[in-house]
């Protein structure tokens, strides 16, 4: 069996030129991807490429060291990228390549269908095992199938390409000509993320449970989450791609896999773009499963993995939730690739979330990247009815399942304030929102976040009013009773219209201040629900703020009333305000309890069975420092 695999090994090996020669004039032949090129072949190919005419080079996602797209051989190759690199670009722009836009998951079918029918596949592989088996190693994605169905294989055989184990086998008899080389793979190394991506990566963490499994796109954005991950239990990995990010959080026991519904204690990927310690790290590794993207892609496998969690980077996204990812404009900038699949696979999965991630703006900041409506040309690779969540530096904006209003309002919010007023007036314009609708004038003050247990034992999350709970807060008083209506109100509330209910949730965060009980934080925020607010509003002539309180019936008597007012006095000192008022009824003894609990002397009247509570901070202080 050994000296047969051998045999056959010897007999097909050759030199680069000799194997390169059997490749017909108008063949179309498909290169390895990323930085598993084969790098010896392709710069052969080039130097014989007077000998070839119209001939197809198939490629995904090459990382530029190719000269095929030079203007010189326009005679002898026609590049078709399945991805557009940043050498393809320029070529793809003048009309001199060409561009397939297909998911990542669909691109073997074409092959193996014969829509795509490839000639020949150049790849690089492992030296063979002992059994005769070589792998393709960093790179399985689309280069297995494209081996297994091609007329023509030549295997650059390279004592670097680590030996990754999973669905990355061929054997040397699958394979036509074998030429030998020893160049070290391409390395690839991720930018180190600036202070935008930074906040962006510690927003998506916050979205992340443990026990989830990622995929994440190759780039500083998605990337940027990683080192907010370290605190996080048992993460699982299923991704089409990876960097060398992840090996510090398998080292610290964060990504352990052994959660996964699906291939529990492997990760699972299509390939991989690194340094030469990713490449070492891989290398015959069993935590490592590489398999073709036929199966990574494919939506409906990745379902099976329970709390998928999918990130991928946006160029755009318009006010409706319309992602474009691909384009700029008329300019082909990257590709679909596996986006679309993740966004879909992990919508479809048990508590799972399709995340898009962007920079508010342009790198110059002259552009919003949230933006009214896509420039024409601009292609729509994730539609407004698979979008999930968008994060930017300005926080998360949960749209599926919203209306156009809602999400139009959720995206303004996380926009670049600078160009919030522009983005309102835009929605107005084009029937998106309310005609009267405000912004608040300052940013969200995400450090007023916090948890707290209640009386019964359960975790509440507080945090600031958005002006897109306006709707949430209509839900909340309409739940009320009767009874605990007017004794909130002073009055019998027919309507809590949108004029009542907007001012309430557009505030400014300093003189007009309210923080929400929120439950269902832990899920999609499509089953967040308020279920108490406390809020003051400042009196610039005294510089008091009155302050009132809702609750809902079912979560009364949980001591969050009294966890709301404390929490206002310590935000109220912070923004200078000298002391709270509140008007009560004298029959609402239970907020007349939540009063006395303050911390700080009251001062009270009875008049006409209503209490006017006057609780003043500066004087207490000055009366425990004397």
């Amino acid at each position: 069996m050994i000296l047969n695999w051998l045999e056959t090994y010897r007999s097909r090996l050759t030199d680069a030129r000799t194997a390169l020669s059997k490749i017909r004039r108008g063949a179309r032949i498909f290169l390895g991807s990323a930085c598993g090129e084969p790098q010896l072949l392709i710069k052969t190919l080039i130097d014989v490429a007077d000998n070839l005419a119209d001939t197809e080079i198939i490629h995904f996602l090459d990382v530029g060291i190719a000269s095929y797209t030079d203007e010189k051989f326009n005679q002898n190759f026609r590049h078709n990228a399945l991805f557009i690199g940043s050498s393809t670009r320029n070529a793809i722009k003048e009309g001199r390549a060409d561009y397939t836009p297909i998911f990542l998951s669909e691109i073997p079918l074409l092959i193996l269908r014969g829509s795509m029918h490839i000639d020949v596949a150049l790849i690089t592989v492992s030296p063979p095992d002992k059994n005769g088996y070589v792998s393709l190693g960093i790179s399985v994605d689309i280069g297995k199938t494209a081996a297994e169905v091609a007329e023509y294989v030549v295997a650059e055989v390279n004592p670097n390409m680590p030996r990754t184990l999973g669905d990355s086998f061929l054997h040397v008899s699958e394979i036509d000509a074998f030429v030998e080389s020893d160049i070290p793979l391409l390395e690839f190394e991720q930018k180190a993320p600036g202070n935008i991506a930074e906040t962006i990566g510690e927003h998506i963490a916050d979205l992340i449970e443990n026990e989830s499994t990622i995929q994440m796109g190759v780039g500083r954005l998605p990337s940027s989450v990683l080192p907010y991950l370290i605190n996080k239990r048992d993460l699982g990995i299923h991704t089409e791609a990876f960097t060398d990010s992840i090996i510090d959080l398998i080292e610290a026991d964060v990504i352990t896999c052994k959660k996964k519904t699906l291939h529990p204690g492997k990760i699972i990927s299509s390939f991989c773009m690194g340094t030469r310690r990713l490449y070492d790290y891989v290398d015959n590794n069993p935590l490592f499963e590489f398999r073709p993207c036929r199966y990574v892609n494919d939506p409906y496998v990745i379902a099976q993995n329970d709390k998928m969690i999918s990130i991928n980077s946006a160029l755009t996204v318009d006010l409706t939730g319309q992602v474009c990812s691909d384009s700029l404009g008329f300019l082909f900038y990257s590709g679909i690739g596996g986006q679309v699949d993740f966004v879909r696979g992990s919508s479809m999965s048990k508590r799972g979330k399709s995340i898009m991630v962007l920079p508010s703006t342009t790198d110059d900041g002259k552009n919003s990247r949230i933006v009214p409506f896509h420039y024409p040309g601009s292609g729509v690779v994730v539609t407004r009815g698979d979008i999930h969540y968008v994060v930017t530096e300005y926080g998360v904006a949960y749209v599926h399942g919203k209306s156009i209003r809602e999400r139009a309002m959720a995206l303004i919010n996380i926009a670049h304030p600078k160009f919030r007023e522009e983005l309102l007036e835009a929605a107005k314009k084009q029937g998106y929102v309310y005609k009267d609708q405000i912004l608040p004038v300052v940013l969200y003050p995400k450090e007023y976040e916090t948890y707290w247990i209640d009386g019964k034992n359960s975790r509440v999350f507080f945090r600031p009013v958005k002006s897109t709970d306006e709707r949430a807060i209509q839900e909340m008083i309409y739940d009320l009773p009767d009874q605990d209506i007017y004794t909130r109100f002073f009055q019998n509330l027919k309507s809590f219209s949108h004029k009542i209910a907007m001012p309430l949730a557009a505030i400014d965060y300093n003189d007009k201040m309210a923080i929400a009980a929120v439950t269902g934080k832990e899920e999609p925020e499509s089953r967040e629900q308020i279920v108490a607010v406390g809020r003051y509003i400042r009196d610039p002539h005294t510089n008091f703020a009155e302050v009132a309180f809702t609750t809902h019936q079912d979560w009364q008597n949980r001591g969050i009333g009294t966890f709301l007012l404390q929490y206002l006095v310590r935000i109220a000192k912070e923004k200078n305000i000298k002391g709270f008022t509140a008007d009560v009824l004298a029959r609402n003894t239970p907020m007349m309890k939540v009063f006395s609990k303050v911390g700080h002397p009251l001062k009270t009247h009875l008049e006409y069975g209503v209490y006017e509570i006057e609780i003043p901070f500066l004087e207490a202080e000055e009366k425990e420092e004397y």
